[in-house]
């Protein structure tokens, strides 16, 4: 498949869907009040998949790539950022820190799909990298160093995910993040048990609030877009722009939960946004006169 840009109405869906998932942060650390994380990651994903089962057929995809999702996304993903947050990861400054996926997953793409690179977009996430490196140094002279390590294996085990589910290409989005969710509980609960002991559900209606928000809009529905998303662009298209996910993170939680919002935070998010828009937007096209000749000359040219 060739590179190409998003079209107007799929790009007003990426940055709808990078709202959902930066007030999803504020959301989680209130679940996180009354629910450990493994168990929290556990519940959210029994609610996004079983009742769903019921709805749905089989994924239409191969079990190994529902499975690999699961594990990448479901157990690694979620199961390592939850715990880093309950760690000392602040809501606005993990949705910031998690965006390192970005680079995870062009590199992945690159080793696993063989997909190409231009050097426009190898420039804007490396502007986009230097925001995260800006804000990677300054919680490290303050914050927990293991809950911040927590959050970048997190981001890791995403790029990894959104990998395998664009090689898995599902024909449909939504019955696929159904079984991954279904796949994913198990381990999780399993996990919870071991590591945190017998739960404890007796917990107020805002703690089950949160759990219906990120398992039916966040789970559900954001990855049922994004997956719709990688089946119609590149991985490496398509991933910038979840770097807008911090900019509504860190406002939302700046407005919500009072995080502070410091000119390091904010100088990282302008860092971010630039790379973001510099490596989605078009190239300038040279001028008519200069290309006429090359293009004729390449037009019948096979396509990579």
């Amino acid at each position: 498949m060739t590179s190409r840009q998003l079209t107007p109405r799929h790009l007003a869906l990426a940055v709808g869907l990078a709202a959902v998932w930066g007030v999803n942060f504020v959301v989680m650390q209130v679940g996180l009040r009354h629910f450990p994380p493994l168990l929290y990651a556990g519940l959210r994903f029994a609610l996004a998949g079983f009742p769903a089962l019921l709805l749905v057929g089989r994924p239409q995809v191969a079990w190994r790539w529902v499975a690999g999702v699961a594990a990448a996304i479901g157990v690694g993903q979620f199961g390592l950022l939850l715990m880093g947050m309950r760690a000392g990861m602040p809501a606005g400054l993990t949705s910031l820190v998690l965006q390192a996926q970005v680079v995870f997953t062009v590199v992945f793409a690159v080793l696993l799909l063989g997909e190409r690179l231009t050097a426009r977009r190898v420039g804007g996430l490396s502007v986009a990298f230097a925001g995260l490196a800006l804000v990677a140094f300054d919680f490290g002279l303050s914050g927990p160093v293991g809950a911040f390590a927590l959050c970048v294996a997190a981001a890791a085990a995403w790029g990894l995910g959104n990998v395998l589910q664009r090689r898995a290409a599902p024909p449909d989005s939504l019955r696929f993040m159904v079984w991954v969710s279904a796949l994913s509980a198990p381990p999780l609960i399993l996990l919870s048990l071991l590591v945190e002991g017998a739960p404890r559900l007796a917990v107020p209606a805002e703690g089950w609030l949160s759990l219906a928000y990120v398992a039916f809009v966040s789970t559900l529905g954001g990855f049922g877009v994004w997956g719709w998303l990688l089946r119609r662009y590149d991985a490496s298209t398509v991933a910038p722009y979840t770097l807008l996910v911090p900019v509504f993170g860190l406002s939302s939680a700046a407005l919500l939960t009072g995080e502070p919002l410091s000119w390091v935070k904010v100088a990282a998010g302008a860092l971010i946004v630039a790379g973001v828009l510099y490596a989605g937007g078009r190239p300038r096209a040279r001028s008519r006169s200069r290309v006429a000749e090359p293009a004729r000359a390449t037009s019948a040219a096979p396509r990579p």
